[in-house]
């Protein structure tokens, strides 16, 4: 008989088969290339095949004891397989959910294009069988969809909107940009484009007008998500008291501070942002400009280890200019896994002197310096997620290896949500806390604690049936001073992913929660950057397992684990 390790690891080599075969396009986002020319089989066949292997894996997970990478990977392997299998068997996504198959469309292409996917001919070929599986992947939708709610039937139809364009002009455009024939695709894009039309018609014409109300994804649903994924243990009632706390006690400190501004409000206060932004001829350049003076702060106060992984800051490239706005387009989407490039391109709004004077003017004070140094620097690429990823791509933990990987419309895992976005949200605290943030970015992290709390308590609410999505909408609206198409485009955001907001908080509190822990248990021997390498070194796993073993290695006087 095999022993528990040699089990252990054949037994991940199946679920890593599995989810790469059965999801192609989160493989090549990944880095893996075997399955770049396909797409996913969302058939009813396709589906029942894929749910066969997934039981199959649950009945056969070996049994593993301790608390190595590979006992962790075992857990985490589990729970996202019953995920998937509530996913495959019930009505809210497989089912229920149009815009599955449209982005799988659409990024079944971009993936290939979108960061460093192998050789060119190589992604050449791949691209245009995807294109040429696009009507079928489309028709298995119509096929598998009997309702769905008008949200997420609009935005099924936005994504058909951004194809079109993508399979027009963009794919011309590329071809040009890589110094190929357009012929080379022009057949298969043809064929995609027309079938996109055809869903598009499909989905206004009739799925539009077969409506269902309810967006929660139930009690098994959210607890698969919070217990499962997350590893959050709390009752949702406690979770919605605390943030709701949390919520009410920055929004008072907003008000209390906005004197400090010589403003009557937080509304007026936070709206001086965006007088501070470059002129035109700088604003690529401000880009880099900030980031490399993040890295310095970083470095000078002994954060953590920055990497040698360089983000280039570009214009987001012409092909896709028409499409992205429709899309579930990134700025920043995380490098692969594996066969990662040495410089990674992170894809600016463009702006250039040929847009009207006002139109300029107002992309320029919308992406001021506050906006690039919080979103585009610390939270994604720069000490947040692309310092992260780095750290999570040299794991023991395969799972955590991939996990936050982004795909076609969320990341590859749910179980890597906390410590992707809790600690891109711990990193613009951190930065504040070491005086890297002027006083009024400072002062707007506080309403981004507002927001951060709003999303907690919509999730938990909407996937328990106690908000419809127009309630999360005015809640968003009313607590957080979202505009009104910024709150419905979050709520429908979070109406199909249950758990997918609630990670922000819970991440981010609980890595506060840590770093107290262990300064107490370590007093004076406690080194800041020590501990932030030890818990990156885990990888894309979730806080609260990261939180146990930490809290468990200290007690038991055991090494970091990044050693």
């Amino acid at each position: 008989m095999l022993d528990t390790f040699t089990e252990a690891e054949a037994w991940l080599d199946r679920f890593f088969d599995t989810h790469q075969r059965h999801r192609p396009v989160d493989a090549t986002f990944m880095g893996v290339h075997g399955h770049d020319a396909e797409l996913p089989d969302l058939s009813e066949q396709g589906a029942g095949d894929t749910l066969a292997d997934v039981e199959a894996l649950l009945a056969e997970i070996p049994e593993s004891e301790g608390h190595g990478a590979e006992a962790l990977d075992l857990r985490l392997a589990e729970g996202f397989l019953r995920g998937w299998r509530w996913e495959l068997t019930g009505d809210h996504f497989h089912r229920g959910n149009p815009s599955l198959y449209t982005g799988e469309a659409v990024f079944g292409f971009l993936s290939l294009f979108l960061g460093h996917g192998g050789p060119l001919p190589h992604r050449v070929d791949a691209a245009a069988r995807r294109l040429d599986a696009v009507p079928e992947l489309l028709a298995q939708g119509r096929e598998a969809m009997r309702s769905a709610p008008p949200a997420w039937t609009e935005r099924a139809m936005r994504e058909c909107e951004g194809a079109l364009e993508l399979f027009g002009d963009g794919v011309d455009a590329l071809a040009e940009d890589l110094g190929l024939d357009s012929r080379l695709w022009r057949g298969p894009a043809d064929r995609a484009a027309r079938a996109v039309a055809e869903q598009l018609v499909w989905l206004d014409s009739e799925l539009l007008r077969r409506p269902v109300d309810d967006v929660a994804a139930g009690d098994e649903g959210l607890d698969l998500a919070l217990r499962h994924a997350h590893f959050l243990h709390e009752p949702a009632d406690d979770i919605v008291a605390y943030a709701e706390a949390e919520m009410d006690q920055a929004a008072a400190w907003l008000r209390e501070h906005a004197a400090d501004f010589g403003a009557d409000s937080p509304e007026e206060a936070l709206a001086g942002l965006e007088d501070v932004h470059p002129d035109l001829d700088g604003y690529l350049r401000r880009y880099g400009e900030i980031w490399d003076s993040v890295r310095s702060l970083a470095e000078r106060e002994g954060l953590l280890t920055w990497p040698a992984f360089p983000i280039r800051y570009v214009p987001r490239p012409r092909w896709v200019r028409a499409a992205a706005p429709y899309l579930y387009f990134l700025f920043y989407r995380s490098p692969a896994a594996y066969h990662r490039p040495p410089v990674h391109d992170y894809l600016v709004t463009p702006i250039d002197e040929t847009l009207p004077v006002d139109e300029r003017e107002a992309l320029l004070r919308a992406h001021n310096d506050a906006v690039i140094r919080g979103n585009h620097v610390i939270h994604h690429g720069g000490i947040g997620h692309h310092v992260q990823n780095w750290h999570a791509f040299r794991a023991e933990s395969r799972v955590g290896r991939v996990a936050a990987v982004d795909c076609a419309a969320r990341i590859a895992m749910p179980c890597g949500g906390t410590m992707a976005e809790g600690w891109a949200c711990y990193a613009t605290d951190l930065v504040a806390e070491v005086g890297g943030l002027p006083p009024l970015e400072a002062y707007a992290e506080r309403h981004s604690r507002v927001r951060m709390c709003a999303r907690a308590v919509v999730d938990l609410q909407l996937h328990r049936g106690r908000m419809t999505l127009s309630q999360a909408a005015s809640y968003y609206a009313e607590r957080a001073g979202m505009s009104e198409a910024a709150a419905r485009a979050e709520s429908v955001k979070n109406s199909m992913f249950p758990g997918g907001a609630v990670m922000y908080l819970a991440g981010t509190d609980t890595i506060h929660d840590l770093r107290r822990e262990m300064s107490a248990a370590r007093g004076a021997d406690f080194d800041l950057g020590t501990f932030h390498d030890d818990f990156l070194s885990y990888g894309s796993v979730p806080v609260r397992l990261i939180r146990e073993d930490m809290l468990r290695r200290e007690a038991h006087e055991e090494q970091p684990h990044a050693e």
